[in-house]
């Protein structure tokens, strides 16, 4: 039997049809997909794709407790990438602020208010470590000491400035050596040993780059200090 004309319109349409969603089937993709969800008579939408890890300040992986100061740390890598300090997503040391330099960067915090008192760097293999001295004895108590190194950190220490950091806490201090990297937090009256250093001493027999040791990376939290009466 012959089909009419009408007839066969339709059989080689829903032929193509047939054709079209066999392939989508097989095939898949997002038109699949579609189809499917469309055909099936589905009252859901399709299930999204994975969402973005959140981010929260300074990168961490986590929110800081309240009246906690989120923070980043990472030296210099080798004597061509600068450190970074971030401090409540902001970054307070960085090469795109272009306060950067050899040596140690230091950023001062008020310990209270989060604030940035002031931030500069030290030129430790061909500076003048007086300079040094002159920025860390004046400081009162509470104020938060971070720093990151940057090719090389040592050179100028002498037996003083070694005593400052441990004063702020550090433990590290005493046996940095030319271009070690190191990252600390410290803060004037401390009276325990900081839980926020790294150092990465600088050797041969594991240096990442030609003359240097791997950069460092530390973050954290840090409570802020109530204010002192009267």
């Amino acid at each position: 039997m012959r089909l009419t004309g009408p007839l066969r319109a339709v059989a080689v349409l829903l032929l193509v049809g047939l054709t079209w969603l066999l392939a989508n089937s097989l095939f898949g993709g997002e038109s699949g997909s579609s189809v499917r969800y469309f055909f099936s008579g589905a009252s859901e939408e399709p299930t999204p794709g994975e969402p973005h890890p959140r981010r929260y300040k300074c990168g961490l992986t986590a929110p800081c407790p309240p009246k906690h100061l989120a923070f980043r740390l990472v030296s210099g890598a080798a004597n061509v990438i600068g450190p970074k300090i971030c401090l409540e997503d902001k970054m307070l040391v960085s090469s795109v602020k272009n306060n950067v330099g050899r040596g140690l960067n230091i950023a001062l915090v008020n310990g209270v208010t989060g604030d940035l008192l002031a931030s500069k760097t030290f030129d430790m293999w061909a500076g003048d470590v007086a300079d040094l001295l002159k920025f860390l004895r004046p400081l009162h108590e509470g104020t938060l000491v971070f720093v990151a190194s940057f090719d090389d950190a040592a050179t100028k220490m002498n037996d003083e400035a070694r005593r400052l950091f441990e004063e702020l806490g550090s433990t590290a201090v005493k046996e940095l050596a030319f271009r070690d990297s190191w990252v600390f937090v410290g803060a004037k009256g401390i009276e325990n040993k900081s839980p926020f250093e790294q150092r990465m001493k600088n050797s041969k027999s594991s240096n990442k780059y030609e003359g240097w040791p791997e950069s460092l990376e530390m973050d954290g939290c840090i409570p802020l200090r109530p204010p002192l009466e009267g």
